[in-house]
């Protein structure tokens, strides 16, 4: 007898539909096709174990289970499930023919238990768009299943429960959808504020505009200047992420199975911040079977790199694609996946190997041309694309007693959000552009116009800095964050002069 029913494959951060077969007939052996990897083949012991754990039997006959698509790679112990349930029915264990209305998938324990999936989200959207009436799946998942409406979300924790259900012998209630609840609930819950930061107010008005604009920021300074703790708190002053981020957002962290414990939506702007000992595969993403790599983790949110020149050059160099493009893309013989990679870059970096070069009480002791040196290990062209460039000098002892109150997170957050609409009904006829920083060079032109004065002023900080066309495009965006800020429909000379300021690192004479 035949037995149907569907699956799921996850490619990057989409699924894809896979259709499960089994056939039992006159014959010996198991036979497993349509492309199964190692994990997916060896499911047989699992499943036979599992069945016979419930008291089941295996039938002793020639099964055939086939995995459709038969081109498409099959990877992972998630069909356990439904090839369990198809064997059952196939064997006629049991009678329902419900099979075919779900998508079903789910890891079996040796006693019939389920173990987590990963892309339990992109899976249950690729089943709602098939039409099917709903997802029967582990109940670790549910919760982050149930974000999709209009789909029956149905978590089991045995393999006996899933046979319950489908044979009608126990009633299992569809997860409600809570999206909107859960998004609002914990859209604004930050450990850290502005508040926490004393003095450095010249910092956090470089930040301010950075969170604005879209703008990447490279901070510079001696060791304790607090140049981490003021990164940290970046996030919070960011606009909250829309629905539709959170949800494009938590894919990408369902498919790499990093969703936080108990956790079915990421509400909030993530933070990652990897070690300098990290590989290019894991910063970008890749592998034999591509999984997202912190670039796509930090999508729509903010990647840390601290200690810049510690990373290792071809760590760094990856990044330049994927900083101007806003995407990343692997291509492996059979497949070319792409994960999403819009992201604002922080990096942090002493000025020197001793960290006091420029310290206003401490010495440098780095030898003669150490400085250069130190710096050049962050190239140019990386350079070019970080738009701000923020010198961090140690805070007094009278900043850090101080009892003023700093301004909070949630004042300059209020003023980051009012720039941002200026930008958004400013690209409304501009698909894809949602900031000043995703500006293309020719559009920058149009939109960043400049007064007979400030043209005068751009060229002359242009010829003594030696800027680049590429510096040229990222002064002009600022500029224009800038004036949002202001509320000014034009740039003006203060506005662009403060733009210009933040390219200390372009001065020839920086380190020297």
């Amino acid at each position: 007898m035949l037995a149907k029913t569907f699956g799921s494959s996850v490619y990057g951060v989409n699924a894809h539909l896979i259709t499960i077969e089994v056939d039992v007939s006159q014959g010996q052996h198991f036979f497993m096709v349509g492309l199964p990897d190692s994990a997916v083949k060896e499911s047989q012991q699992r499943v036979e174990a599992a069945i016979k754990h419930l008291g089941f039997r295996m039938p002793r006959q020639k099964v055939v289970v086939n995995l459709a698509p038969a081109d498409l790679r099959k990877e992972g112990a998630a069909y356990d499930l439904p090839i369990a349930l198809c064997i059952l029915r196939a064997s006629e264990q049991m009678h329902s023919d419900k099979l075919t209305d779900y998508l079903i998938l789910g890891e079996l324990a040796l006693n019939g238990e389920l173990r987590p999936i990963r892309g339990a989200l992109p899976i249950a959207i690729e089943a709602r768009k098939r039409g099917l009436k709903g997802f029967i799946l582990p109940k670790a998942n549910a919760s982050e299943a149930a974000i999709v409406n209009n789909l029956d979300i149905i978590g089991v924790e045995t393999l006996r429960e899933a046979y319950d259900f489908l044979e009608g012998n126990l009633h299992i209630e569809p997860l409600p959808n809570q999206t909107r609840e859960l998004f609002q609930q914990n859209s604004e819950n930050y450990p850290i504020d502005f508040s926490d930061v004393q003095g450095q107010e010249n910092i956090k008005r470089a930040l301010e505009i950075a969170a604005a604009g879209g703008h990447n920021v490279i901070m510079i300074g001696s060791p304790g200047a607090g140049k981490t703790m003021l990164s940290k708190c970046l996030p919070t002053i960011l606009p909250p992420l829309t629905l539709h981020e959170a949800l494009e957002t938590t894919k990408i962290y369902s498919v790499a199975g990093k969703l936080p414990h108990n956790a079915s939506l990421i509400a909030q702007r993530p933070f990652r911040s990897p070690h300098h000992t990290i590989s290019d595969v894991a910063l970008v993403g890749g592998g034999a079977n591509p999984q997202p790599g912190e670039i796509s983790l930090a999508h729509n949110g903010v990647l840390f790199l601290d200690e810049l020149p510690e990373f290792k050059r071809t760590v760094l160099e990856v990044m330049r694609q994927p900083l101007e493009e806003r995407k990343v893309t692997i291509s492996r013989a059979k497949v070319s996946v792409e994960f999403p990679a819009n992201f604002m870059l922080i990096a942090s970096m002493n000025p020197c190997p001793c960290g006091y070069y420029n310290h206003p009480n401490r010495e440098c002791v780095c030898a003669a041309g150490a400085v250069q040196k130190y710096l050049n290990k962050i190239s140019g062209p990386l350079l070019d694309r970080i738009d701000l460039h923020v010198e961090v000098t140690p805070v007094s002892f009278e900043e850090m007693t101080s009892k003023r109150k700093s301004e909070s997170s949630k004042s300059i957050r209020e003023r980051v959000i009012k720039a941002r609409e200026i930008q958004l009904e400013r690209f409304k006829n501009h698909r894809g552009i949602y900031c000043n920083a995703m500006m293309p060079p020719q559009l920058a032109q149009q939109i960043c116009l400049l007064s007979e004065a400030g043209k005068r002023l751009l060229k002359t900080a242009m010829e003594r800095l030696g800027l680049s066309a590429r510096a040229f495009d990222r002064i002009l965006k600022v500029a224009r964050t800038i004036a949002d800020l202001a509320n000014s429909p034009d740039i003006l000379i203060e506005h662009l002069a403060e733009a210009i300021q933040y390219r200390s690192l372009d001065r020839e004479s920086w380190g020297t």
